[in-house]
């Protein structure tokens, strides 16, 4: 015995239920998930940057990752207004960094840089380069694939790394303390 086929109403039916099950599915999932920042984020560490001297570069580890803090030089900050037409997004526009670091010095305070230590290219870590000739700007050059990014962490066009260094979010708690996972 022959079972007849399904009526045009019951496929709309189970339809339906499939698709509400999806929804329902789907709505936690956007809900925990799509209010995530595209930044790093979380787990604060407290980091004491009074004793950092221009020029130099701390590097701590958070959430298993570098962390570059930069103290800048008023020639450093001078220096990342040339270039610009070398730079993939000057304007970070496409950057992964929190609201309050998108200017061009991609930082709440001009003198201090905090970035993500990981090349966007293939999560290599880029080296500090500060050249003696003071007519050459500073950058940092990832040893691997030879991506370069600004003292602001903006990316050169001429190497493969596509982005900007990401910056995860931070604070100060103080003149001479930075809270890296907070804003």
């Amino acid at each position: 015995m022959e079972t007849p086929p399904p009526s045009a109403t019951h496929r709309k039916r189970i339809q339906l239920i499939a698709g509400l099950c999806a929804v329902a599915g789907a709505v936690p999932l956007i809900l925990r998930y799509g209010t995530a920042p595209s930044y790093p984020s979380g787990n604060p560490l407290p980091v004491g940057i009074g004793e950092l001297p221009v020029g130099k570069l701390l590097v701590i580890d958070w959430h298993g990752q570098q962390v570059y803090i930069l103290r800048r030089s008023a020639k450093m900050i001078g220096d990342l207004e040339r270039n610009l037409e070398q730079l993939t997004d000057p304007q970070s526009a496409q950057s992964r960094q929190p609201d309050y670091c998108r200017n061009p010095l991609r930082s709440r305070l001009p003198e201090i840089f905090v970035a993500m230590g990981v090349c966007t290219h293939q999560g290599c870590a880029p080296a500090l380069n500060l050249p003696s000739d003071p007519g050459v700007a500073g950058e940092f050059l990832c040893p691997c694939h030879s991506s370069k990014y600004d003292l602001a962490g903006r990316v050169f066009r001429q190497g493969p790394a596509p982005a900007n260094l990401v910056i995860p979010a931070h604070r100060y708690a103080d003149a001479t303390r930075l809270v890296i996972g907070e804003e």
